[in-house]
């Protein structure tokens, strides 16, 4: 029992240590894509928390955003984090589906709203309803 408390204590620590690497490259890093791979965690935590307490969310979009919110603090993941470049794959997958789904449900200016990084990372996960410019919203 003591041996998988200590395995479980440094696969916590080793998480920690891989997001606060990430906040610091999207801190860090030059503009351009690897500083938006490493800033698209951050920012879905962020949005994540705003959303779920945002009254203008639909219930099954609440539970989509819990879900990827749960799954970006869980330990176990299909890949483990650990592994360089590739660990924070299936986190970053899972957020994005989640996303997506809930901006099909959200208003579009209630995911600007809760985004905290560009807004041209939020149209990747969908189109912007017609009409709507997303342009400058950067907070």
């Amino acid at each position: 029992m003591r041996d998988w408390l200590i395995g479980l204590g440094v696969a916590v620590v080793c998480l920690l240590a891989s997001w606060a690497l990430l906040v610091l490259l999207a801190r860090r890093l030059p503009p351009g894509i690897l500083r938006d791979l490493a800033a698209f965690i951050p920012d879905c935590l962020t949005t994540v928390r705003r959303l779920r307490r945002d009254p203008r969310v639909p219930r099954r979009a609440r539970v989509a955003i819990v879900f990827a919110g749960l799954w970006l603090a869980s330990p176990i993941d299909l890949i483990p984090e650990f592994l360089p470049v590739i660990g924070p794959l299936d986190d970053i997958v899972v957020v994005a589906l989640a996303l997506r789904y809930a901006g099909r449900q959200v208003p579009r200016q209630v995911l600007l709203d809760a985004w905290p990084g560009e807004p041209r990372l939020l149209r990747l996960l969908g189109p912007a309803p017609t009409g709507e410019s997303t342009e400058g919203r950067h907070r």
